[in-house]
């Protein structure tokens, strides 16, 4: 499976698709449980990462939001 992940070019070997959270899984993605995840330009609501189907050619983000400041 072939995908573009945060602009660059990524694959699955042997996968013609996943989960959002086996995608996770399988990128090794650090802080899964603080990345907010963008498929083809639609945010993914958490409750359904297990649900909704990456594919073959789709484009995700992996955003991560950051708190601090004074």
């Amino acid at each position: 499976m072939q995908l573009t992940v945060n602009g660059a070019p990524a694959s699955v070997a042997g996968k013609d698709a996943l989960s959002v959270n086996a995608l996770l899984a399988e990128l090794k993605v650090s802080d899964p449980l603080y990345v907010t995840v963008e498929l083809n330009g639609e945010i993914v609501q958490r409750p359904t990462f297990g649900d909704t189907v990456v594919k073959d050619g789709d484009t995700l983000e992996f955003l991560y939001f950051m708190g601090g400041g004074c």
